[in-house]
């Protein structure tokens, strides 16, 4: 049996030539898996098997870059506690990285997201026979705050329309507007998905749930993209296109936004570019829509999550408290004051 110790250049120690692993690091699972390769980490070799398979199992990029932090940050918590094996882990080890979490200042959604991403990582373990169930035995529930969608005020969304002269920035403020999408949704728009005669966008994969859904155009949106159309270059196969043959990066459009914000004097209010899609929805909801038909729109797999809307635009309890309270102003009951 012949030995080939590979000493460099493809080379082997007899001289002969040897073939050399193809490494390709543009694909997204290699970057990631050079990255985890630098770290030193706990239990390293089954971290990597799950992204592995988070790969195979078609996850999107960002979900797979999603664990790698969470499940990154948790196992160097883990190794610095003393521990070195995960078959050694407790139901307090969780519970104490989330308190470490929430001490070091992260917001609480953050820390359940981290959460969920750690878990769904144990599972794959426990599936294996690696780590006990019994870490699992109960449940670890982290309550979030039950906040309002922060929609945009209907005189602020004019006065940010108004300053928008930039044909393509014009497009994509009203696309969002009016159809609710979210931002990375509109960035990833090629040409074929824009129906301008049938007035249609197609999503023909979510970006949350990876649900397809579609969209309706209203006039004015049709009118600002037929616009942009005119501009725009023909070659390129994405609606707001950036470098090369990619679309314009959310940094980019959100930075974009800011800026018109700033100028319209509306960048001490808290809106955001996901604000858009709130505007769209509690418009919808005032104009009358039906509350299932909304949450088709807007992608929603739970009926819970378009509900929210619901308790920003409910007219009914405005009408009943001014109603009731005119009746106690006019002394119709005790509180004449």
């Amino acid at each position: 049996m012949i030995q080939t110790n590979v000493i460099g250049n493809g080379q082997s120690s007899n001289g002969l030539e040897t073939e050399q692993p193809n490494h390709n690091t543009r694909t997204p699972i290699n970057r990631i898996l050079m990255k985890l390769s630098q770290l030193e980490l706990p239990e390293k070799e089954h971290f990597e098997n799950y992204l592995r398979y988070k790969w195979r199992a078609n996850h999107k990029k960002r979900t797979i870059d999603s664990s790698f932090t969470s499940i990154t940050f948790f196992l160097y918590f883990y190794g610095k506690s003393g521990k070195t094996e995960l078959k050694e882990i407790e139901r307090s080890d969780l519970e104490a990285f989330i308190e470490h979490e929430q001490d070091r200042g992260m917001h609480i959604s953050t820390v359940k997201t981290r959460l969920a991403c750690i878990v769904a990582f144990l599972h794959f373990l426990i599936e294996q026979d690696l780590i006990p169930g019994t870490v699992f035995k109960k449940r670890i529930r982290l309550k979030l705050p039950d906040t309002l969608p922060r929609a945009i005020n209907p005189q602020d969304v004019r006065r940010l329309i108004s300053i928008i002269d930039h044909t393509r920035d014009r497009a994509l403020i009203f696309l969002l507007l009016r159809t609710g999408i979210r931002i990375g949704e509109a960035l990833g728009l090629t040409m074929n998905d824009i129906d301008l005669k049938d007035r249609k966008v197609n999503l023909f994969q979510g970006e949350k749930n990876d649900m397809g859904r579609v969209v309706y155009l209203s006039n004015d949106a049709v009118f600002c993209l037929k616009r942009w159309f005119k501009w725009r270059d023909q070659e390129k196969r994405f609606v707001f296109y950036g470098k090369g043959d990619a679309p314009i990066c959310y940094s980019t459009a959100r930075t974009r936004f800011v800026k018109y914000l700033k100028e319209a004097g509306l960048d001490k209010k808290g809106y955001t570019v996901h604000a858009l899609r709130h505007t769209y929805a509690s418009e919808l909801l005032n104009a009358g829509m039906r509350l299932e038909v909304l949450q088709h729109l807007l992608g929603h797999q739970d009926i819970e999550m378009t509900r929210r809307y619901a308790r920003l635009t409910d007219r009914t309890r405005e009408e009943e408290y001014f109603r009731a309270m005119a009746i106690i102003e006019k002394g119709g009951i005790d509180g004449d004051y």
